[in-house]
Parts: structure tokens; sequence; C-alpha cells
């Protein structure tokens, strides 16, 4: 079945877009059930893309906002500056990736590779950030080199998971929203100092106190800390409601059964690394965590790197994670358009 060609593209409210910039790619879905990620191709070779997405911001925009995603590909973007002229062509300036979940390695500038996790674990979806008072509202990756077997960087549209979650849940969640509590030092996870990029207590309480984040400080140089923030927020441009949390993700139930076990062994609930409750502290029930993670399953898009792909989010619109994988996988991120409710 052929795919129409995208309306924003042959509208004549386009007719601003450089006609031969236009002609230089083509645009398709992966799959024909399913609109995310937009691919976008050149029709000939040695298209730069900086340049042509320097030309064609507005049709990259629209499209980022429908969508929630678009794939780049076979635009043989192999230089790590590229990248990130890229991110600063469409979004802007990169920013720093601050109050950490995931462990990463800085590569240059504000670039980073995707996630430091073992290559036999999964990622569990989630959009970047949503535990966080601030957060990107783009995110975008670039693969270098795709694994062996596997590592793909599943996606799903948090539009669609909203809707897929039972309505009862859904107020439920945004009636009391989502509480995040974390444990810093206990030899599991990241350390506080990772985590806040700071060895200076005094700078990580500012960082707390400025960001809504109560704390405690433990014996032994460790940390406590616990927030309050939503569960479903409104997108600020296209004004839909999107599922914008990490109450699945930092659930100790979504971990891999051996990891869970092994911290359930070692640690009580309380001074689990990283567990989540409704805004009230109240426990999350096991059949509502079990229906927001079928939500996910439903609406998971896979698609495998090549080479070069460049793969933009809206971060709010659109949920990401990670497959396991086999192999010298190297996928690295950037982030731009910092924004907070």
């Amino acid at each position: 079945m052929k795919i129409p060609e995208l309306p924003q593209i042959r509208s004549k409210k386009r007719q601003g877009i450089n006609l031969t910039n236009a002609a230089l790619v083509k645009t398709r879905f992966l799959s024909s059930d399913n609109s995310l990620p937009l691919l976008i191709q050149p029709t000939v070779e040695g298209v730069n893309l900086v340049t042509w997405a320097a030309s064609n911001q507005e049709l990259i925009a629209t499209n980022l906002l429908k969508h929630g995603g678009i794939l780049f590909r076979n635009f043989q973007t192999r230089d790590m500056a590229e990248f990130e002229q890229f991110i600063q062509t469409v979004s802007g300036e990169l920013i720093e990736y601050r109050d950490r979940s995931s462990p990463r390695s800085l590569v240059q500038g504000n670039i980073y590779t995707s996630t430091d996790y073992p290559a036999n674990q999964s990622i569990f979806l989630h959009s970047e950030n949503s535990y966080a008072a601030t957060w990107p509202l783009k995110i975008f990756f670039h693969c270098v080199t795709p694994a062996d077997q596997g590592g793909e960087t599943p996606i799903a549209d948090t539009r669609k998971l909203l809707q897929q979650i039972n309505p009862k849940i859904g107020d439920r969640f945004l009636k009391k929203g989502v509480m995040y509590v974390r444990n810093f030092g206990d030899g599991f996870g990241l350390p506080w100092q990772k985590v806040f990029q700071s060895t200076n207590p005094s700078e990580v309480e500012t960082f707390c106190y400025n960001n809504g984040i109560d704390f405690e400080w433990k014996p032994g140089n460790r940390l406590r800390t616990w927030q309050r923030r939503q569960a479903i927020t409104t997108h600020p441009k296209t004004g839909e409601q999107v599922w914008f949390n990490h109450a699945a993700f930092f659930h100790i139930s979504t971990l891999e059964p051996t990891i869970r076990a092994a911290l359930l062994a070692e640690f009580t609930e309380a001074e689990l690394p990283h567990n989540t409750y409704y805004g009230d502290g109240s426990p999350i029930e096991d059949i509502t965590l079990e229906a927001i993670r079928a939500a996910y399953q439903k609406e998971t898009v896979i698609f495998s790197w090549q080479t070069g792909d460049i793969l933009m989010l809206d971060n709010m619109l659109t949920a990401h994670g990670r497959m396991p994988y086999l192999g010298q996988r190297k996928v690295v991120v950037g982030m731009a358009e910092q924004f907070g409710n």
C-alpha cells in the first residue's frame, strides 16, 4: 500500500518552502499502520542535513508536533560535530544533563552516550526527566554504530498512551500526581554526586530547594530525596494532554525479576534506590501498574538502527527506551529547549 504524500508538504500553505529544497527529500512511514516515526530521506546523494534543515525548519517543526518523532536516514551524518550542529539548527543550544537517573558518559560538549546500562538489560520506556521540575522539550539520538543484534530504541506516543489507560486510572493520577523517592549512596545506582553533578552538599541542597525536592541526609554521606510531580500534563504547543511521568519506570515492580529480587533482599522498601507512589504517598496498586505497562507495550514502536540515523523526538509527545543487544553499539544523545510547568 502506497503511503500518500503528507499534506504539510504539498499544501499551498507551504509555498514559502523552497521547492528545490523540498524536492531533495522524500517522506514516508516505516509502517503502514503507524505514523511514528515519520521517515525523511534524501532523494539524491550529498544532501547535507544541517543545510537542508536550516531551510526547512517550519516543515520539521510542524511534522514533529504531528507525529511526535522524525527519523532522518541516509544523510550520511557520521560526524559528532555535525550531529551537534543539526540540534543547534533546529532547537538551539544543547542543555546539560542534570538531575540524572541514567548512567551516561560525556562525549563532547553536551553530547552524551545514550546510556551506560549493561547491554543485556532493557530500559523501560519513559520521557526524559519527566520526574524533574524541568525537562528538555526535544531529545535527539544519533546512531554511530548499530548493535550486531538488538539495541533498538523503542518509542511510544504519549497521547495514545493516555488514551489506552483506563480513565479511572488517569483521573486518579491527574488528581494525585506521582511521588518519586530516591536513595543515594547505598552502593546501588548512581551516587548523588553524579546525579546532581556536584560534590558539595550545600550546592545539592540549593538545587533541591530550587526544584521542589525534599531531602534528608543520612549517616555515611548518604541522601534520600522525594518529590511530587505531575503524571499527566498539557503540551505547551499542541494543547494536548499527555502521559508524562516515570511512575512505572521507577517502580520496583517494573525491574527485571532477578534485579528486583536482589534489591528486595538487600533493602527495605524505604531504602530502595528508587520507587514511586501516588503523590499523596500512598502505594500504587499492582493491577494499576500492570495496566500502565500493558498500555506501553501496546503502543510501542520498534525499528532497527542504521549507521548515521538521527532520531528527533518531541520529549513530551514521545517516550523512548532501549532493547538489550549484542555487539559494540554506540548511540549518542543530545537534548535541547529546557521547559517546566
